[in-house]
C-alpha cells in the first residue's frame, strides 16, 4: 500500500512536472512570438523615422534654396547703372524664373521713356542691392513661399543716395526650382 502511494504521488508529480513544461513551453512560443513582433516594429519605426529625417532634410534643403535664389534675384534685379546694366536684369536671373510672359514683361520693363529714350541714362538712375534677409514658408509639398527684405541704396542725377527696403514675395517650385511668381511690396507680377 505504501508503495502505492508512493507511486501515485510520483505518478502526480511526473504529470504536474508534464503539465508546468507544456504550460511553460508555451509562454515561451507566446514570449518569442511578442519578441518577433517588438523587433519588426522597432524596424518599422526606424524605417519611418529615417523616412522623416530624409523629407525634413529635402524641406530644409529646399527652404534654404528658395531663400537663397530669392536673393539672389533680389542682387539681380536690384544692381544697375546703366540702361546696359538694367536691360541684362532678366539674363541673370532667367534660370531661376518661370513666370508667365506678362508677368515677365510686367517685372522687367525697358527702362524707356514715352519718347524711346533710356529713363535709366537719361535721369542718371542707379540701384545697388546692399543685404536682404529671407524667410520661407512651405505651402504644400510642391510650393515653397518665400520673402525677402531687400536694402537698396538708389540715386539719380543731383539727388543725394538713400536706402529703401523693399519686401520681396515669391512663390517657389521645388520641382522645379524655379520661382512661378513674384510680388514686389504687394504688386504682383
Amino acid at each position: 500500500m505504501k508503495n502505492k502511494v508512493l507511486l501515485s504521488i510520483m505518478v502526480l508529480l511526473l504529470v504536474g512536472l508534464g503539465i508546468m513544461m507544456s504550460i511553460t513551453n508555451g509562454k515561451r512560443v507566446q514570449i518569442e512570438q511578442v519578441r518577433k513582433e517588438v523587433s519588426q516594429v522597432t524596424k518599422t519605426q526606424k524605417h519611418v523615422t529615417t523616412q522623416i529625417d530624409n523629407l525634413q532634410t529635402t524641406y530644409n534643403a529646399n527652404d534654404a534654396k528658395a531663400k537663397s535664389k530669392l536673393i539672389e534675384f533680389a542682387k539681380a534685379y536690384y544692381t544697375f547703372s546703366s540702361q546696359s546694366d538694367y536691360d541684362k536684369r532678366f539674363s541673370k536671373v532667367s534660370d531661376i524664373l518661370s513666370l508667365s510672359n506678362d508677368q515677365k514683361n510686367q517685372l522687367f520693363d525697358s527702362g524707356l521713356d514715352a519718347t524711346g529714350g533710356s529713363r535709366i541714362d537719361n535721369l542718371g538712375l542707379t540701384s545697388q542691392y546692399q543685404t536682404a534677409t529671407g524667410y520661407t514658408s512651405d505651402l504644400d509639398n510642391q510650393t515653397i513661399e518665400s520673402l525677402a527684405t531687400v536694402v537698396v541704396k538708389t540715386s539719380g542725377t543731383g539727388q543725394k543716395a538713400i536706402n529703401q527696403t523693399v519686401l520681396l514675395h515669391g512663390w517657389f517650385d521645388s520641382k522645379t526650382q524655379k520661382f512661378t511668381s513674384i510680388k514686389i511690396n504687394n504688386t504682383h507680377y
